[in-house]
């Protein structure tokens, strides 16, 4: 699933819970989704370390299978 700027359509890019639009100089907020149950995940930062949990009983999830969605969406 990609992730594209409301305003322009861009595809963007997911960093930390964010997406940044370069063409409209604006950040996306985007909510972590699991990739099993498609419920939100549990943010969990410490030490400049960003994990994603699953409290329905996936445990934790790979930064490269969580899927982002646009907060608007």
């Amino acid at each position: 699933m990609s992730i594209t700027c409301p305003d322009c359509h861009a595809e963007l890019e997911p960093h930390n819970g964010v997406a940044h639009c370069e063409n409209c100089n604006k950040d996306i907020q985007l909510h972590a989704l699991c990739p099993d149950c498609h419920k939100p995940l549990e943010v969990l930062k410490a030490c400049g370390a960003v994990d994603y949990f699953c409290q329905h009983g996936h445990g934790l999830i790979s930064k490269k299978r969580v899927e982002f969605v646009r907060s608007d969406a």
